[in-house]
């Protein structure tokens, strides 16, 4: 039964996911599909005031509505529901108010819950919430971020502030650069410097599946099944909180439609599934409808950034300040506090700033609470020292790409210590650039865009540029550590050979639609020289995969696919003394390739499938040995992984209606191997369209009551395929030196770069009729009134 192997390297090769079948022909298994016998169904009753004090609540009349099983109030349940939990407290000091699921008596945000309806149908248990009559009295909410930050009005009173956390870094303190106060004075006699305000609107993940959850109390252990990114943690979050040993408690994520962040997170409504089940003693599923996962799931982004930069007259960096004030809405989540404090290293991006002074002031108000979305601080400080250097390139009279080259670290640099103190391993600007160039035809859009301005074209060409880098593969847990997060950024992985020489894979990554089934598979079917169709890939419940942190931050091929390697390489290690055995040869004489034990030097060899069932049998052994191939390995990475790219767009703007067109996009990145090209493909456009829908079209908007206005898909305006263009996308190389496969993270990369090469775009188109700003989105109205304002203030 010997497993052989094609010789064409599956690493490198485009492969249809084998995740796909399933989901094209409906036989999925997402959380709302289940169906157990006895299961009940919750409502949630939520709040349509921003802030206000509940005073009564009367639940008379749904409980008495047919088939209602039961009405549940905060009230009912403070002893047992406990507080949702912050993993990433920044500071020592940082100011966190209580979360309990289910309001008690105070309620902080519009669409918080404030009872649940527990039915014997889905539909009922919604009719019976209409009936729930509560009373409120609507209290002064704080809305805006800086007038928040002021303190004029408290989000939550008895906190006294709505300052949660000051997280600061400075060059000059932590011995990674000069003093930034002193490079801005000196640059105010005898250089430039530039003082811009930005601002990142508020976003909502929008992913495809809502959010869903079942909890079987029936057991002997308690399983939820949940439409998360985090089945690990959620499952030790859940003990934790709620007083349950782990050991009961198992969590399942099983197909998952996508999270972008927005599934990172542990929700009001999975810690009241289980505290419901387990008062009940059966079954409940609850599913948001779109509308609930619009305005109670977490939102993303929501910044703003004063930047100030120094530079000598020739456009070389001194200096940089960032100060940021970021809204974490009316709770601190998960890991909302620290997600601009990633931000925080990536400010400085590919460029050689010998100064550098970062501080963030979060800051609580009477909103949706925030956390990770997709690229999770990375796009915001991208955009921010993206859009300042196309500044820079207008003040010195530079062009935008050379202002950076004067700038960026060379590829003879690396490794490069940044003045965030951060080691960047591998890169090549200058070859990415260079491709991208060539692929965009930059100097003949550069002609076009002079001739149309000479000519007064009403549609004006713009030309945007963005080179990005990122801090990826969020993992070294001595860093996290630094940082104050609480937990480690390892991953586990268990790879089984089986008797049949096929190869089961165990990964504590849990996807949701990035392909790590296909992946996973081509690199062990490399590693092991098995077939690529003899691997099978589980993941997503913490029964079969028991150890493991998740997916999130670009970090599962990188930190989980090098546990896999890891643990690949145990198998052929404890193969090695039975292969030896078998062939009656020494260790030392044995080599292995394309899944074959070799003598040196002869043309005896032996399958490591015809070992895997030798091993099995154990009829004939080498003392001392145990029958298992079994083999698994934890890896924590000793760094994060830098990917890069260029990406260059040109945008299309009728100055008189304000209308922006993408003309042309194309990017090439460098992320080191790629394991699968139709996969990162797939990566780089979904990431791509969710950045320029930040940039043109996506805001999330509440009125001056603190009701969220934007609560469904007809105000929030998520791009289709009709209102994008096809991209052009390639790569150079430059492998990672910090993982064995030279892998760096992908999923994030266009969203990261996307948004300020379109906003760029957009203001180029403009500038010379005195525009030199646009807050995001870029809608027409918004350009139009600019440019309007620009040629009013120009008369």
């Amino acid at each position: 039964m010997t497993a052989t192997q094609e010789t064409r390297a599956e690493i490198g090769r485009d492969r249809r996911r084998k995740e796909d079948q399933r989901l094209i022909t409906g036989r999925t298994r997402w959380t709302d599909n289940l169906t157990l016998p006895g299961m009940l169904h919750l409502a949630m009753v939520r709040s349509p005031f921003a802030h206000a004090r509940i005073t009564a609540i009367d639940t008379s009349a749904a409980t008495a509505a047919p088939n209602v099983v039961a009405v549940v109030t905060g009230a009912d349940v403070a002893d047992e529901q406990g507080s949702l939990p912050n993993a990433w407290a920044i500071t020592t000091d940082q100011v966190t108010p209580p979360h309990p699921p289910v309001a008690v008596d105070r309620v902080a945000f519009a669409g918080e819950i404030v009872a649940v309806v527990v039915a014997r149908s889905a539909a009922e248990a919604r009719d019976a919430a209409e009936l729930v009559d509560v009373d409120y009295e609507e209290l002064p909410a704080a809305l805006d971020l800086k007038e928040a930050a002021q303190d004029t009005v408290l989000a939550h009173p008895d906190l006294g502030t709505n300052k949660s956390a000051l997280w600061v870094f400075d060059s000059g303190e932590a011995g990674t650069g000069g003093s930034v106060e002193e490079a801005i004075a000196k640059a105010r006699t005898d250089g430039i410097v530039l003082e811009r305000e930005y601002r990142q609107q508020r976003l909502i993940p929008a992913f495809m599946e809502p959010r869903s959850v079942v909890v079987d109390p029936t057991g002997e252990q308690i399983t939820m099944w949940s439409a998360t990114q985090i089945p690990h943690i959620l499952r030790f979050l859940l003990a934790a909180v709620l007083g349950i040993p782990e050991s009961k408690v198992r969590v399942i994520a099983p197909d998952v439609g996508g999270g972008f962040g927005g599934k990172l997170q542990t929700t009001p409504e999975e810690f009241i599934a289980m505290v419901l089940a387990r008062r009940l003693g059966k079954p409940v599923k609850y599913t948001e409808t779109r509308s609930e996962s619009l305005v109670s799931g977490h939102h993303g982004r929501d910044q703003w950034q004063k930047l100030t930069l120094s530079a000598e007259r020739d456009g070389t960096v001194t200096g940089l300040k960032v100060e940021l004030l970021a809204d974490l809405g009316a709770y601190v989540s998960l890991v909302g506090g620290g997600v601009p404090v990633l931000g925080a290293f990536m400010f400085n991006a590919i460029y050689k700033f010998p100064a550098y002074h970062f501080a963030c002031q979060t800051v609580l108000t009477n909103k949706t609470w925030t956390d990770a979305y997709r690229g999770a601080g990375r796009p915001e400080a991208t955009f921010a020292i993206e859009r300042l250097m196309d500044e820079l390139a207008v003040e010195v009279g530079m062009d935008p790409l050379a202002v950076r080259e004067k700038n960026w670290i060379r590829h003879d640099e690396f490794p490069f210590t940044t003045v965030a103190g951060l080691e960047y391993d591998s890169g090549n600007y200058e070859a990415a650039t260079a491709r991208a160039k060539e692929m965009f035809g930059y100097d003949a859009l550069r002609a076009e865009q002079a001739e149309r301005r000479a000519s007064g074209d009403p549609v004006q060409l713009g030309i945007g540029v963005s080179t990005f880098t990122e801090m990826c593969g969020l993992a070294p847990s001595r860093v996290l550590g630094s940082l104050n997060y609480g937990a480690g950024g390892w991953e586990h992985a268990t790879v089984r050979m089986l008797p049949t020489g096929k190869v089961e894979v165990v990964t504590g990554t849990s996807a949701h639609g990035q392909g790590h089934e296909t992946a996973f598979s081509q690199i062990i079917a490399d590693r092991l020289g098995v077939a690529f169709e003899d691997v099978e890939v589980l993941h997503g419940d913490t029964q079969i995969a028991p150890k493991g942190l998740d997916t999130y931050g670009s970090r599962s091929l990188v930190v989980g696919g090098e546990a896999l390697v890891k643990a690949a390489d145990k198998v052929i290690e404890k193969a090695r003394p039975i292969a030896a055995h078998l062939l009656e040869a020494s260790v030392d004489d044995l080599d292995f390739a394309g899944g074959r034990f070799t003598v040196r030097g002869t043309d005896q060899g032996v399958g490591i499938g015809d070992v895997a069932l030798a091993t099995f049998a154990a009829h004939n052994l080498p003392d001392g040995v145990e029958p298992s191939l079994d083999s698994e390995a934890t890896y924590d990475p000793v760094n994060f992984n830098f990917p890069h790219g260029t990406h260059l767009c040109a945008a299309e703007v009728d100055t008189e209606t304000g209308e922006v067109r993408l003309r042309k996009y194309v990017c090439c990145d460098d992320i080191g191997t790629i394991i699968n090209p139709l996969i990162v493909e797939g990566q780089v456009h979904g990431g791509l369209v969710q950045g320029i829908a930040q940039a043109l079209w996506e805001e999330a908007v509440y009125d001056d009551s603190g009701t969220l206005v934007s609560g469904s898909f007809v105000d929030y305006t998520l791009p289709s395929a009709a209102d994008t263009i096809s991209f052009e996308v390639d790569h150079t190389t430059s492998p990672a030196t910090t993982n064995s496969l030279g892998t760096k993270g992908v999923g994030e990369a266009g969203t990261i770069a996307s948004t300020p090469a379109v906003v760029n775009a957009v203001v180029d188109a403009v500038r010379h009729l005195g525009v030199s700003d646009l807050t995001m989105p870029c809608t027409p109205e918004r350009v139009w009134r600019a440019v309007n304002q620009a040629k009013g203030a120009g008369q």
